[in-house]
This record gives structure tokens, sequence and C-alpha cells, in this order.
């Protein structure tokens, strides 16, 4: 079985989607990262080995916040940035559409689309207001599963006004509200409704949303907070039936769209292999001019296969020796101790 493979990696989650030679969905997987993308991905493989262990990767693509990794990791032919691969995959779900509304775990981002081609994008700036993990923790908070979250607002008569500006001034006057005795229900609801303003005032910016509008990512499970993009935009919210890994959905598509236009063989390193062996990352400073670099690299079972965040591009070349630098960098501290 042919399949072109799509991987996102998110602060809190990594997604994993196959699909066919025909864009047909073949296995999909979400997973929350707990702080481990590494064991995730593997974790991932696993499944996929399990659901389709005859299938013959044709390509592979990653996007997310951890691409690089991802695709040092398992061997992409293809690395987009989040707004691409979720354009890529609205269109592909529905070649209408005109916004895109997707909150994650630790970020939200808007995307204008015409004629199936992004025209813009904003994205949220420090605040985590509205995004995953800030409702996890307000669920956490009100001994409520998140699941259920969105099922108690729209069982609200008297949502209640929630200041949604800021995460901080949201849970204070959240508590605020509940000591004064206000049902669950309610309160879930206002929070929601102030949610969506806060998106819309400081994501959207206050630009017009023209329909179709899908509402993709992980928070798009809570229809509670659908229902207040409903009420405040006086237009339908459409969920897609994949709306946890449309990331991931994208990067397929694209790897699939450059396998056709260019064929070749992938440098993809195997499901099984992937699944089982061992991953070790690794990171340095750059001190060789002023941007003082971050950069990071992946060993596979001993050898360096990735390596990225070099502004300059210096690092690239993976023959140029990190160890060699650090062996250095030991040998001068050695020289500059007091009687060396």
């Amino acid at each position: 079985m042919d399949c072109f493979l799509g991987i996102d990696v998110g602060s809190v989650s990594s997604k994993i989607v196959a699909i066919g030679p025909e864009k047909e969905l073949l296995f999909e997987t979400y997973l929350r990262t707990h702080g481990g993308p590494i064991e995730a991905l593997q974790t991932g493989f696993r499944q996929l080995q399990e659901k389709l262990p005859h299938a013959r990767v044709l390509a592979v693509g990653t996007t997310g916040s951890g691409r690089h990794l991802a695709a040092a990791m398992v061997g992409a032919d293809t690395i987009k940035n989040e707004i691409t691969a979720h354009a890529v995959a609205a269109r592909h779900v529905n070649p209408e559409v005109r916004t895109v509304i997707d909150i994650g775990g630790q970020d939200s981002k808007i995307i204008y689309l015409k004629d199936g081609v992004s025209r813009g994008f904003n994205m949220n700036s420090v605040c985590a207001a509205g995004t995953g993990s800030f409702l996890d923790h307000q669920a956490t908070r009100l001994n409520i599963p998140i699941e259920k979250f969105g099922e108690l607002a729209l069982k609200s008569k008297n949502p209640v006004r929630i200041a949604g500006r800021c995460g901080v001034f949201a849970e204070s006057d959240l508590i605020s509200k509940q000591q004064m005795g206000y049902s669950k229900e309610d309160l879930i609801a206002g929070l929601c409704l102030a949610l969506a303003r806060n998106y819309l005032t400081n994501v959207a910016r206050g630009r017009k949303i023209e329909p179709v509008v899908l509402f993709q990512g992980g928070v798009a499970a809570n229809v509670g907070l659908r229902a207040a993009f409903e009420t405040l935009l006086g237009l339908p919210v459409v969920v897609p039936p994949h709306f946890r890994v449309m990331g991931a959905l994208g990067a397929a598509l694209l790897a699939r769209e450059r396998w056709l236009k260019h064929g070749g063989t992938s440098k993809f390193r195997g499901v099984a292999a992937i699944a089982t062996f061992r991953c070790t990352p690794r990171s340095f400073i750059c001190n060789d001019c002023a941007n003082s670099c971050e950069i990071s690299e992946l060993y596979v079972r001993g050898e360096l296969v990735g390596r990225w965040g070099s502004r300059c591009g210096k690092w690239a070349n993976l023959n140029l020796s990190s160890a060699d630098r650090e062996d250095q960098r030991e040998h001068r501290l050695v020289l500059l101790r007091p009687g060396a």
C-alpha cells in the first residue's frame, strides 16, 4: 500500500497522518507530547506499523514548532511552517474556505484565504489566553473533565461576563465570579465568550471574518467555544472531521504534491526503524558572531542526522563537527586557568 506521511509536532501534542495516492485518509493519531516529542513520535510510528504493516511510504512532510526535529528524526522530504500546512489542509477539506480559526495547545492563529490561496495570517502574541493549555488548567481548577467543558457551556442560561484579554485576569475574574455563586455552566459559557472575544480582538485584530469559516486545532473539540464564535460572528463555524490533525494532513498533502512533481527516492528511514531506534538531542551556543545562535542537533544511533538554528547557515554542513568545537573550547579554558 503506497502512502504519504504528514507529521505535526506542536507544543503539547504530536500528530501523524497517512494518506493514499488519491488523498484518502488511511491513518491518523493524536498524542500528547508530555515534554517528550521523540517518545511521542515513536509511539505514533508503532501505532502506524500496527495499523498499516505493509505500507510503502513514498514521501514524508513535517510541520509545527518541532518540524525540524521531526524531519531529522524520520528523514523528511519536505518541511513547511504551520500556516502553509493548515491552509493546504483547509483548502483540501473545503475549497470554498475563506477563514481558518486555528487554536492549539499554546498558540492561536488565523489564516485568510482567497481562491484557495493564503492571503495573510495573524498569530497570538505573548498571551496564551484561550489556548488549549489555558483551558486545560481551568478545567482542572473547576474539577471538570476537559472533554465535558464545552457541553456544560451549552447548558448555560445566563453566561457571566468575564474579562478575557489576559489569561491572568481571566482566571482572576473567573474565581471572583465563582465566589459569587454562579453555576459552573454559566461560568464556563462566560469564559468561552470571553476567550472568543479575546481571539477576535488580539488575533483577528478586527479584520473582517468571511465565510466559509473553518475551526481547527485541538481546541475545536470544545463545542462551547465554537458556539461562542458563532454567536459573536453571526456566522456558521465549521469544524472539519479531522480537526485535531489538520496540520499533519497538510504536511502529508504537501509531501504528496512534491513527490508528484519531482519523484525520486524518499529519505524516509522506515516505520520499523523509527519506532525502535535511539535518538539523542543536543544543543550548543555558537559564539562566532554577535548572533550567538543556539544550534540544535539530533543523533540517531550515535550518528549526527540533523542540525538547525544557525542564522548564517554555517552549521548546515553536517560534516562540520561540533564535538571538535567543544574540545577546542575546553582546551582554551584549560589554557586560561591560573598556573596552566
